[in-house]
């Protein structure tokens, strides 16, 4: 098969960077798990802290079974793919084939693009740059809203009215403003007890 075709069913994927860490962000803070990050963006949050990962160009293509050898190589069952924009490719076969080895698989994604994979969560983080697909929002078990102004409460709303009951709320100050904006989000939570905050505690604690 073509480089393009190996691409197109997930085969190979632009992996920007691999490593063993704790979650630090919103319902599995704390949690050990294998991180995939995903090279290849086309929201491009102007705050974004990876935005190496943005050109997928710079990240080449490499073997998906040997990412899903090292990611079962480590003692927590759970792998976070996270981005870049991971919905960009096709994840039904990493998914798969890391299920078929009792690992969990967990999505960060803005929701932007078409669902592909098999989750076990999803946690989906809406940009204001391309917004989420309503069928994405629906299927969300964790909505985290990134916070960086007071107009972002209005939008968190927005997106909280297309998820599901069951789905989780959360608020997360954008890092660079988080002693300007924790204040606020507190009260806001305090007022809408719907909310709950999330930190990048991996920050706090120094951690990838």
């Amino acid at each position: 098969m073509t480089k393009e075709e190996l691409l197109n069913q997930g085969l190979i994927l632009p992996v920007m960077e691999e490593f063993y860490s704790l979650q630090g962000e919103g319902f599995h803070t704390g949690e050990a798990a294998y991180f995939i990050r995903i090279g290849g963006c086309d929201v491009g949050c102007y705050w974004c802290d990876v935005k190496e990962s943005w050109n997928a160009d710079l990240h080449p293509a490499i073997s998906t079974d040997e990412i899903i050898e090292r990611a079962a190589s480590y003692p927590a069952k759970a792998v976070i793919i996270t981005g870049g924009e991971p919905l960009n490719y096709n994840l039904n076969y990493l998914c798969n084939q890391l299920q078929n080895r009792g690992i969990k698989t967990f999505l960060e994604t803005s929701g932007s693009s078409p669902m592909s994979g098999s989750w076990d969560w999803i946690c989906l983080s809406p940009k204001h740059n391309i917004h989420p697909i309503d069928s994405n929002l629906k299927i969300a078990g964790e909505l985290k809203v990134i916070i960086t102004e007071a107009s972002d409460f209005d939008w968190a709303e927005i997106n909280a009215a297309k998820v599901s009951e069951a789905c989780l709320l959360y608020l997360q100050p954008e890092w660079s403003k988080h002693e300007k904006m924790m204040p606020q989000i507190i009260d806001y939570i305090m007022q809408n007890p719907k909310w709950r905050i999330s930190l990048q505690s991996h920050k706090y604690m120094r951690i990838p």
